[in-house]
């Protein structure tokens, strides 16, 4: 079948096929977590001295001995570097964090258009921020509960995509 394009000749009709709901799921999450990464990368920015602050007189006060081991170990001097980090840090963590966003959308947009270039992009966003916080501010980064949550995650989405990559095309 053709139908007549802009220029006035006919041009065959190609058909579209829809895209794979694995890959339909998974880029709807990545825009999803994006939006998440991007508020949780301002929210860190805004407050990394304050949390550090509060960190530091809590460590300080006297109720920090009467305080069970559990709370003690999320607020030792060891998480305080943390903190104390990336503080420091805050700035080239942020634009770190908002280029791995920036790849993570345009790659699932890629990937949405069937391009393997953004499964490459995508993961390229999705890794760089994490190797960029654990050369600034360590490996403590990315421990307890939070650290591990981005790491299952992360793991997680990479088996993921990478599993639908059949369906992405150079």
């Amino acid at each position: 079948m053709a139908e007549l394009n802009d220029a006035g000749s006919f041009s065959p009709v190609v058909e579209q096929q829809p895209l794979p709901s694995g890959l339909n799921v998974l880029t709807i999450l990545t825009f999803i977590g994006s939006a998440i990464g991007l508020l949780g990368t301002l929210y860190n920015f805004t407050n990394a001295k304050k949390a550090m602050d509060q960190m530091e007189a809590t460590i300080n006060s006297p109720e920090y001995e009467n305080m069970p081991a559990l709370a003690k170990k999320f607020l030792s001097p060891e998480a305080l570097e943390v903190a104390r980090k990336s503080y420091e840090n805050r700035i080239p963590l942020t634009l770190i964090g908002l280029v791995g966003i920036a790849l993570c959308v345009y790659g699932a947009l890629q990937m949405r258009k069937r391009k393997m270039q953004g499964y490459y992009l995508w993961l390229t966003g999705e890794l760089l921020p994490l190797l960029v916080t654990v050369i600034l501010v360590g490996t403590g980064a990315l421990g307890g509960i939070a650290g591990a949550m981005i790491i299952l995650f992360t793991v997680v989405f990479v088996l993921l995509y990478t599993l639908q990559r059949k369906h992405l095309t150079n």
